[in-house]
């Protein structure tokens, strides 16, 4: 069984599994065919789910999925920069090209689940860092990931499959 986005307006969304269904926010510009780095749309597409980080200060114990779940510290990054060898990959802080800091001083990457965007094999420029994560107040738009209210994300990764896929709609 797969996650489907439906419902698309804009930036906001129903994410459906099953009998589970919720509000999660997309990137400000929506939903594009066609992803590029930077253009703050959520990727149209079919997608495996990858590892779940998550942080040990807000969780005494990793949360229930099925998926790698991973601690995450102060030192984790995603490399965002087209032109580096490690584009679109985990990376260790301090790190001398563009990147997404994992753990950050906002609630929003309190959980924080790779969605296999562009990692098989990795485009330069064809989009890096999506995730689905903690929504913001208001399921505010986001710069291109899934954000979920925190107990729906909990809810949707303790039902999942190792087999679940995310499917976004086409705009």
């Amino acid at each position: 069984m797969d996650i489907e986005i439906t419902d698309v307006d804009g930036s906001r969304a129903r994410l459906r599994y099953g009998a589970l269904e919720f509000d999660c926010a997309l990137g400000k510009n929506g939903i594009t065919s066609t992803k590029r780095e930077g253009d703050h749309a959520t990727p149209a597409g079919r997608f495996p789910l990858r590892q779940l980080y998550y942080r040990p200060d807000k969780f005494a114990k990793p949360p229930k999925c099925v998926l790698s779940t991973q601690e995450m510290d102060m030192l984790d990054g995603w490399c965002d920069a087209p032109e580096h060898e490690l584009y679109n990959q985990y990376v260790r802080l301090p790190f001398g090209a563009g990147h997404e800091q994992l753990w950050r001083t906002d609630e929003v990457f309190i959980l924080v689940f790779m969605i296999g965007n562009n990692d098989d094999p990795v485009v330069p420029g064809a989009g890096s860092c999506i995730f689905m994560h903690v929504a913001r107040e208001n399921y505010a738009p986001t710069e291109g990931c899934v954000a979920l209210a925190q107990e729906d994300l909990l809810t949707l990764l303790a039902a999942i499959e190792t087999s679940t896929e995310i499917v976004i709609p086409a705009p």
